[in-house]
């Protein structure tokens, strides 16, 4: 945050600290952080308010027993036990987390599969619980909690069966109990928009609250864009995405006529082993018409894994049969945040998978997946 405010002096920008509200007609008001409040004017309006955690009804958030993702940076230990509601992206990294800290870790997701997103692959999502079987992480897919109760000074939370769950055999009928120490709910994001005064300057949002723009960013209000997580789930939600969106919003603030694409946005979850995707799975890519084929290769078929002794996980290449154009990656084991990048570029460039294939990898490395994929698509496999 300190190099950040650097950036920012050296650009000569203005930074306030507070609380803004619009009041319309180019102008907000700030409630400063250290007291009293200014009325601030602009031209262009950029709004980057992010989101928050999403709360659950039924047990909110108290910041003591029920915590969000917010709160769990606030605590002063590692608790003994702990249950993570949503098997998402940010309930699976805390379980790796706290289960590497010593924690006993229950992770309860209502959906089939850990990871359920469309643009994780369903073989990465496996591969992923197997390892957290592994590392003694409890995975309750098809399940949800109905209640959480305190009982002498723990959290007993019951879980039931999920309606939302389908195809997998780990759902059950029966309520399963679990006392734990903390409970981390992880089921969500809220937009940072109410109370902003949008409507004071005619802002458009959904029924949510997420402000609806177009490929430029711009508003349904002339000057005023937006980017990050104020978009909504509709748009990937991360920090790479929003910075590019900053980076574009503001050139088309300045009169240029800048789009963003969304087509090649690198995924990456900081998991034990990490997992990684770009472009379209297996079914995306069915679904669109594709006469798709998929080619796998397993990490431990080369030989750096087994020199850092992490040989778990596998590469999926998703391409088209007919033109051998890359269609989507999807990767998880080692190093799988820093390997995507490559296929990234690849997908943002049209690249087939004999372009990748005849490009030279150094020896022994983690990339040299990427050429072995390639190699297998283009029926010339080497190892895989």
């Amino acid at each position: 945050a300190r190099g950040i405010r650097a950036l920012l002096e050296r650009r000569k920008v203005r930074y306030i600290e507070g609380t803004a509200t619009l009041e319309g007609d180019h102008r907000a008001r700030v409630r400063l952080s250290g007291g009293g409040d200014i009325e601030v004017f602009w031209d262009k309006l950029i709004l980057a308010m992010g989101s928050r955690p999403l709360s659950i009804p039924t047990f909110p958030f108290d910041g003591r027993r029920v915590l969000s993702s917010d709160h769990v940076f606030r605590l002063k230990r590692v608790p003994d036990s702990l249950l993570i509601v949503g098997g998402g992206v940010i309930g699976c990294e805390f379980a790796m987390i706290f289960s590497a800290f010593g924690a006993k870790v229950t992770l309860v997701e209502a959906l089939s599969r850990l990871l359920p997103l469309p643009s994780v692959d369903e073989a990465c999502s496996k591969v992923l619980q197997r390892e957290m079987k592994k590392q003694k992480i409890e995975c309750l897919v098809n399940r949800t909690v109905e209640r959480i109760e305190e009982r002498a000074g723990k959290c007993r939370v019951t879980v039931v069966s999920s309606s939302l769950g389908k195809g997998s055999k780990d759902g059950g009928e029966e309520a399963l109990i679990r006392d734990v120490d903390k409970v981390l709910v992880c089921v969500g994001r809220r937009p940072n928009t109410d109370g902003m005064g949008l409507e004071t300057i005619g802002v458009e949002t959904d029924e949510r609250g997420w402000i609806l723009c177009n490929e430029r960013l711009e508003s349904s209000v002339a000057d005023v864009f937006a980017i990050g997580d104020v978009l909504g789930p509709a748009r990937p939600m991360l920090a790479h995405v929003a910075s590019r969106e900053g980076l574009t919003a503001a050139e088309n603030a300045l009169g240029g006529a800048r789009t963003m694409r969304y087509d090649a946005v690198p995924g990456a979850v900081f998991t034990m082993p990490e997992v990684a995707d770009v472009g379209f799975t297996e079914n995306q890519a069915r679904e669109r018409g594709y006469n798709l084929r998929t080619d796998s290769v397993l990490f431990r078929s080369l030989g750096k894994p087994h020199v850092i002794g992490e040989i778990a996980g596998e590469a999926k290449l998703v391409s088209d049969a007919e033109t051998g154009k890359i269609l989507g990656v999807h990767i998880i084991g080692p190093g799988a945040g820093d390997l995507i990048a490559e296929a990234t570029l690849a997908l943002q460039k049209g690249c087939t998978v004999g372009d990748l294939a005849d490009t030279i990898h150094a020896h022994p490395t983690l990339p040299e997946i990427m050429m072995e994929l390639a190699l297998k698509a283009a029926d010339r496999p080497l190892h895989g």
